[in-house]
């Protein structure tokens, strides 16, 4: 299973977490984090999809001590998300803890203690949002209990504030008072427990700055490259040029004579596939410093056998690609009979939209420190899955997972890239070979180079529209690299997980739907990228969605909300050939609702005042998408600078994800969403030559500067009590199509390639 397409795997809707008091062994491992005094325990239950343990049984932790201070043990990874800030302010605002006091502390990577920590797929909220709330909710029952007890009232006479219980005649206590009675009580069970109603939440749904600000904006936190341990080398590593190259030779002369240089070692690859925890093949160089190892590497010879991918050019496959959406495809999706609603249409359009290659790029490159010695590595990562981390780790040194320590460290960006373990191998491998602590770190090039890119991608489109210009057919021909590929590469066709991100949940009530892929193989390290193949998907459909509606002479915002008919939950399982995933939850635990992508439709269109007159020189652009569970529409407005360069002056988001329990983390997810999805639709890609990547910095793969910025970016958060969702990926699907067509407003053309601006 690939860890982000877990979602694969339908979640036992049967709440089966508990709370509970650590054992002793427990409690001393916990402490070393979490200062002593009352230690509780937060175990969450999931079940795979026949209903089957997994090993998905993370642990969290709340401890109170006798010094008044909560701390709460984060065990998810921060990359700028907040999830260090949201999840632990669930807990704090149901047990009533002063949140200005509370300490944080990050989990190491332990699958005993915290189970699956994978950072990854915007489900962090959704999947632990009632566990939180029930562990706040049982810390509080118990100090209730303990200081009613110790007044001799009853508990409902009493509340909690600011760390403290306080009685209805304005008696109080800190909690770290009651720790004595507290280790003598019962852990109550869910059925004795009451949760706070929503209007009593001091905290959730409103704006809370992310715990690490502070650290961050003075240059106290601790990124991946900030650790430094005594007698530390520093490596960087020459890797295959092309997937799949091995080493035949090399030189380390001329890299040993660069001052500061200590040592040249080979790294073994696996070759093809290469596997998505696994290292490239390639030639590192261990130096005192940085420097030195860059420029041991920049003189150091290595012959290669380049491989099977050596001739591979991406501009030929996606040609290749194209064509072979002109013919039949493998069948993902069918409703009614599309070739008999096409003989008989009164209109066909066809189109057709390319988009390709992306790296990740995040600021930080990859960098990871290990510490290896002959019984026990220890591990210093910007990882978004530590587990994986420490399981690729032990396999590769051949010792036992429980030898294998990971320290998670701020990520610097992720977007799925950090979730990826290879290069905390390297360091581990490198660490052995050194005898000393060592750091690898990539480079720009490295990073672009190497990356396990989001899939260049091809689809063509035909709309059917009848005499009286109802839309009554829907061909989509898909064609894109597997991420399956990756570790196999006979897998030559888009999952049934991929396909459901966008794709075979066309919501839209067209009677003739036919839905087709075809094959395509993999010439690089294929991975999951922020949102997934939801990015290419809602391009075309959103995009095509637009001409349609200029055909029908309709409004699109109108004609998307006739689509969509009468407000229901969909079901698309009986028109599938396969499996539909939707996000790893059952459909009946998280519908798909017409009428939440209607509402948030309705919304964006009257904050963005669409439909009104619209200033000379500029123009408007909207799409909606739902992804990851959460339901999107945007309306992005575009115009000319002097120099005729393109301009965003304003984007406008509306956005359904359930009960929204950091307001402050939403709307800058969504801020950032529409910077990350901007580059990706305007200046980003990578494309391959003879096999290999030929960008090499930001000067080629070009990420927006602050010009094409969008200049201000409204998010409009509805208001829900439904069940949370995902918030960090939903933001970039539905606006590179938004943005296109407000382009085609403005300059006549419809964009039908990204990205927007050639280099």
């Amino acid at each position: 299973m690939i860890p982000h397409l877990r979602f694969l795997k339908k979640q036992d809707p049967e709440n089966k977490s508990k709370i509970f008091v650590p054992s002793r062994r427990e409690f001393l491992k916990i402490s070393s984090l979490a200062t002593g005094g009352f230690l509780l325990g937060i175990n969450f239950r999931c079940a795979g999809p026949r209903g089957e343990t997994v090993t998905f049984a993370p642990n969290a932790y709340l401890t109170i001590g006798s010094d008044n201070q909560v701390t709460l043990i984060a065990h998810r990874s921060e990359m700028g998300t907040g999830i260090r800030t949201s999840l632990p302010m669930i807990v704090a605002d149901e047990l009533g803890a002063d949140w200005s006091k509370v300490k944080i502390v990050q989990a190491e990577g332990d699958e005993e203690q915290y189970g699956d920590q994978n950072t990854d797929g915007s489900y962090s909220v959704r999947m632990f949002y009632e566990p939180m709330r029930q562990a706040g909710a049982t810390a509080r029952h118990m100090l209730l209990a303990a200081a009613a007890e110790k007044w001799g009232v009853e508990p409902s006479e009493c509340r909690t504030e600011n760390s403290q219980v306080i009685h209805s005649d304005g008696r109080k206590i800190n909690f770290g008072d009651l720790l004595g009675s507290l280790q003598q009580m019962k852990v109550p069970g869910p059925g004795e427990v009451a949760l706070k109603e929503f209007r009593d939440y001091r905290l959730i749904g409103k704006d809370v700055p992310i715990y690490d600000v502070k650290d961050i904006v003075s240059g106290k936190a601790v990124f991946g490259a900030d650790v430094d341990l005594p007698d530390m080398k520093v490596a960087v590593i020459k890797r295959t040029p092309v997937m799949g190259a091995k080493v035949l030779s090399y030189d380390e002369s001329k890299a040993l004579g660069i001052p500061g240089v200590r040592q040249v070692v080979k790294i073994e690859g696996q070759g093809i596939p290469t596997g998505l925890d696994k290292p490239l093949e390639g030639v590192a160089v261990i130096a005192d410093h940085t420097w030195a190892a860059i420029k041991g590497r920049d003189v150091l010879e290595v012959e290669w056998e380049m491989g099977p991918n050596s001739s591979y050019q991406s501009s030929r496959q996606l040609e290749d690609m194209l064509k072979s959406t002109l013919k039949d495809g493998k069948v993902r999706r069918e409703r009614g009979d599309f070739a008999t609603a096409r003989q008989q249409a009164s209109q066909v359009i066809e189109r057709t939209y390319l988009a390709p290659f992306y790296a990740h790029a995040t600021i930080e490159p990859p960098a990871a420190i290990a510490d290896w010695k002959k019984d026990f590595c220890e591990i210093w990562a910007p990882t978004q899955h530590p587990q994986w981390a420490r399981e690729a780790v032990a396999t590769a040194l051949d010792m036992p997972v429980e030898q294998v320590k990971v320290n998670v460290t701020l990520l610097g960006g992720g977007f799925g890239r950090k979730s990826k373990p290879d290069f905390v191998v390297e360091a581990a491998l490198l660490s052995k070979a050194a005898k000393s602590p060592v750091r690898v770190q990539w480079t720009r090039d490295d990073d672009l180079h190497h990356d396990f890119f989001h899939s260049l991608s091809a689809q063509r489109i035909r709309a059917v529209l009848d005499k009286q210009g109802n839309l009554t057919g829907w061909n989509h021909h898909t064609v894109f690299p597997a991420i399956g590929a990756t570790g196999d590469p006979d897998e030559l066709h888009p999952s049934d997980g991929e396909l459901g991100l966008g794709c075979i949940d066309f919501p839209f009530k067209v009677p003739h739907i036919r839905i087709e892929t075809h094959e395509s193989k993999a010439h690089a390290r294929i991975g999951w990228l922020r949102s997934v193949s939801n990015i290419h998907h809602s391009f075309a459909i959103n995009s095509m969605l637009d001409e349609v509606a200029e055909a029908k002479g309709t409004d699109p915002v109108e004609m998307l909300l006739d689509l969509l008919g009468d407000d229901q939950d969909l079901d698309f399982r009986e028109e599938i050939k396969g499996d539909f995933g939707n996000y790893g939850e059952p459909l009946e635990k998280f519908p798909w609702n017409t009428g939440r992508l209607k509402n948030v439709i309705r919304r964006v269109a009257r904050e963005a005042r669409w439909g009104e007159a619209i200033s000379q020189g500029r123009a408007v652009g909207f799409a909606a998408h739902k992804s990851f569970l959460t339901y999107v529409a945007c309306i992005v407005e575009v115009s000319r600078g002097e120099n005729g360069q393109l301009l965003i002056p304003e984007v406008h988001y509306a956005v359904d994800c359930g009960v929204p329990v950091n307001t402050d983390r939403i709307r800058s997810q969504f801020e950032g969403g529409a910077q990350f999805a901007t580059s990706l639709a305007m200046t980003s890609a990578i494309t391959f030559d003879n096999g290999q990547a030929q960008q090499h910095n930001f000067d080629a793969y070009r990420i927006i500067r602050m010009p094409q910025s969008p200049q201000k970016i409204q998010v409009h958060i509805m208001e829900s009590q439904e069940k949370p969702t995902g918030v960090g990926e939903p933001p970039v699907p539905p606006f590179i199509p938004a943005l296109c067509n407000a382009v085609y407003k403005l300059t006549g053309q419809r964009v039908y390639e990204l990205p927007l601006l050639k280099s």
